[in-house]
């Protein structure tokens, strides 16, 4: 069942909003059977809110839902159906989002269904190329600095995949091939014609996501110095530099490592071996940054997110920003939330909200329930 349009649970609106002219984003959200919830709607100020309440009512799930909603992709989970509420089937969410009515639903049956406007679309393509931008920043986005490359590389891909249909194109068919060639090469007869025609593919779509990425990080470069110095408040010289998987040449990488993979029976070189090297002053932010300059230069990069995605896109994202206030002393807060465009709207989730000097409206999680 499709989720309904109940009559909504309106904002409490604690604070007065401050008079700017915002974009129409998330309106409305109403969820059925999502994680913690089983029925809930509730709506947003057009320049955001801030969703009050202890560990473990919800917050983080309100926002996840809106990711979900708008992007087809939690930040919490690689998989769907962690999603469904216990003992439910599969759960919807539906919202007033972009001025058009949105709304998807998953049950492990019947997969991924979604429409627009109560008209069925059949292709997630299609149904993100009418959609909104989200950057989402979350408490665990520390690993950005200190995490694997797999952290960073997931970073890129979803700023990608929002930016260009055809990155998401690539990105997921060389997913694809990758395994299906992984599993080529494990078994104890290799059959070599199959094994090339996907190393034809993971070539073809391989090289397409190393140019990419190479030109995100060049792009993303002067956005993150400038955050950076926005929130930090100090001249630091942050680096970001792409560090290629197969190199400048994936052919001759495969190549060259074509006995290795069949003793490993894996794929060893290609954009999933890609690396995105940070500094600061010149030096391994992962190895020799103060904790407060990682936890700057992790928010950094979600700010150059936001910004590369509203110059390259012609769009505002939403923000959505997950409880990432109780890890930073108060000017990194405050100087954060004056970093976020003036024009865009924010749903943030926090347990308190005594720091705070914007004037948000505030939502209290417990009367969703």
């Amino acid at each position: 069942m499709w989720v309904a349009k109940p009559q909504a649970i309106a904002y409490k609106a604690c604070r007065q909003v401050v008079n700017l002219s915002y974009d129409a984003m998330i309106a409305n959200l109403r969820l059925m059977n999502f994680r913690c919830f089983d029925a809930m709607s509730v709506d947003f100020p057009a320049s955001g809110a801030v969703i009050v309440g202890a560990n473990a009512q919800g917050k983080t799930s309100i926002l996840e839902a809106v990711c979900v909603l708008v992007r087809l992709h939690s930040p919490r989970s690689l998989r769907m159906g962690k999603m469904i509420q216990i003992d439910s089937p599969g759960f919807g969410i539906a919202g007033e989002c972009w001025q058009s009515d949105r709304q998807v639903r998953f049950s492990a049956r019947q997969g991924v269904e979604m429409k627009v406007d109560d008209e069925v679309v059949g292709k997630q393509g299609d149904y993100l190329a009418g959609g909104g931008l989200v950057v989402w920043m979350g408490n665990d986005d520390l690993d950005l600095v200190r995490g694997s490359g797999r952290v960073r590389r997931r970073y890129l891909d979803f700023l990608g995949c929002q930016l260009d249909p055809v990155y998401r194109d690539h990105f997921n068919r060389y997913q694809r091939v990758l395994k299906a060639r992984n599993l080529l090469l494990k078994d104890r007869v290799l059959r070599e014609p199959e094994i090339a025609a996907y190393t034809d593919l993971l070539i073809r779509h391989g090289s397409f996501l190393t140019k990419a990425r190479r030109e995100l990080v060049g792009l993303l470069l002067p956005e993150v110095v400038h955050s950076q110095l926005e929130v930090s408040g100090n001249d630091e010289r942050v680096g970001l530099e792409y560090v290629a998987g197969a190199g400048d040449d994936m052919v001759k990488s495969l190549e060259m490592t074509h006995e290795r993979e069949r003793r490993l029976g894996q794929t060893v070189a290609g954009p999933h071996r890609d690396e995105v090297r940070l500094t600061v002053n010149g030096m391994a932010a992962a190895d020799f940054a103060s904790e407060g300059q990682q936890r700057t230069l992790a928010l950094s990069l979600k700010l150059a997110q936001g910004a590369l995605l509203e110059k390259q896109a012609g769009r505002m994202p939403v923000y959505l920003l997950d409880d990432i206030f109780g890890e930073l002393d108060a000017d990194r807060r405050n100087a954060l939330m004056q970093a976020l465009p003036d024009g865009a709207q924010k749903l943030i989730t926090t347990t308190n909200i005594d720091w705070m000097q914007d004037e948000l409206d505030v939502i209290e999680v417990s009367s969703l329930k």
